[in-house]
């Protein structure tokens, strides 16, 4: 959360959206959508708005339309970034808000998916999310990560990925510029035993595949070319 891009286009937020159900998950109200019974599982991670966005769910519910059971945990503990309190400090948020936390909340998750006999599980991460799930593809925990508009990703955390991963960008992208997300992708072309992707989308702003404006039909036609971009990574990886 390093620039005012991840504050545009604030969702209005909606504990109700949605066609899924709110469950507690591993201690963590998780939002569940798609078949209960499915071998195969995606683990969405929010931006800093968390996980009752409304076209965040509704991306959820489309990933579960494909086949998958999945869940996004509300990381932030009914907490998100809330640009509507006058009181509201960034940096003290942050401060509590720490992507390591949200990578070891996501471990007991991930545990109680392949309790329910989940056998692959992919991974995708939003903004702030980006960097909870490049943490997650450095382990075996998963089999496949995406990472839209990704926030403070190091090279280091590059440099460390050890499962087919995808990296969508921004063309306009203050925070993860574009020629760092193309710096990355060589990174990860000198990986051979590693599948990758990098793309970046033209015209787009950060965020734009979860905040896009449901009226703008160029961004929603950005963000669906994002949205398919993502389950084509799943449907490849996660089987």
């Amino acid at each position: 959360m390093a620039s005012s891009q991840c504050l545009e286009n604030p969702p209005t937020l909606s504990s109700t959206c949605g066609a899924g159900t709110v469950q507690e998950i591993a201690g963590l109200n998780t939002y569940v959508t798609g078949p209960s019974d499915s071998k195969l599982a995606i683990l969405l991670v929010s931006d800093i708005f968390g996980y009752e966005a409304p076209l965040f769910r509704k991306l959820a519910d489309k990933v579960a339309a494909a086949g998958f059971l999945v869940m996004a945990p509300d990381f932030f503990y009914g907490d998100p970034v809330d640009l509507s309190n006058p009181q509201f400090d960034r940096d003290a948020w942050r401060k509590v808000h720490t992507t390591d936390k949200g990578y070891e909340d996501a471990k007991p998750v991930i545990a109680a998916l392949k309790s329910k006999g989940v056998s692959a599980i992919g991974a995708a991460g939003f903004c702030w999310g980006g960097r909870v799930a490049v943490k997650l593809a450095s382990t075996d925990y998963i089999q496949a990560a995406v990472l839209l508009h990704p926030s403070r990703i190091t090279v280091d955390d590059i440099n460390e990925v050890k499962i087919p991963v995808a990296i969508l960008g921004a063309e306009i992208d203050h925070i993860t510029p574009a020629e760092q997300v193309k710096h990355f992708g060589e990174i990860l072309s000198s990986k051979s035993e590693i599948d990758s992707l990098v793309k970046i989308f033209p015209g787009v702003s950060h965020g734009w595949t979860v905040k896009y404006k449901v009226e703008d039909e160029s961004a929603v036609k950005s963000a669906e070319e994002a949205h398919e971009d993502m389950l084509n990574w799943f449907t490849k990886h996660v089987k």
